[in-house]
């Protein structure tokens, strides 16, 4: 994860550890790990895509099946705007695919937390299609 290009964070820095922790969970396509995040009625949309919905067993079933179609992912990280519970984060997705060749996508991604702390909402908008031409 890069968080060198960084211009904005306005999470406490209790939340940011969490945050960077939660995506470092995603850079290393952990779902264990990123499953711990998560709260039992989490919903994770991509784009205009239908949202996983489910709960956390068909989110992190649909996620790791997601992070087995490509070889690497590292989030360089350039905003982070809302508050410890609301958040708006936008990154350089970078994707190393299967076939050795890289892509990097903009993307923002949208996330909710419960009065808890876990994640309990993910919207996700960025085109990943250099990562599947």
């Amino acid at each position: 994860m890069i968080i060198d290009n960084l211009r904005i964070n306005q999470l406490s820095t209790q939340a940011y550890e969490r945050y960077l922790a939660y995506l470092q969970a995603m850079d290393d396509r952990d779902v264990e790990a990123y499953g711990q995040f998560l709260a039992d009625n989490i919903t994770v949309q991509f784009n205009n895509d239908t949202p996983i919905q489910g709960g956390k067993e068909a989110v992190l079933q649909g996620l790791g099946q997601y992070w087995q179609s490509f070889a690497g992912l590292e989030h360089d990280l350039t905003n982070i705007y809302g508050s410890d519970r609301n958040y708006v984060l936008e990154a350089l997705n970078h994707y190393v695919r299967h076939d050795g060749q890289k892509a990097t996508v903009h993307a923002v991604a949208f996330t909710d937390l419960n009065e808890t702390g876990q994640v309990e909402s993910v919207r996700v908008y960025q085109d990943v299609s250099p990562v599947f031409a």
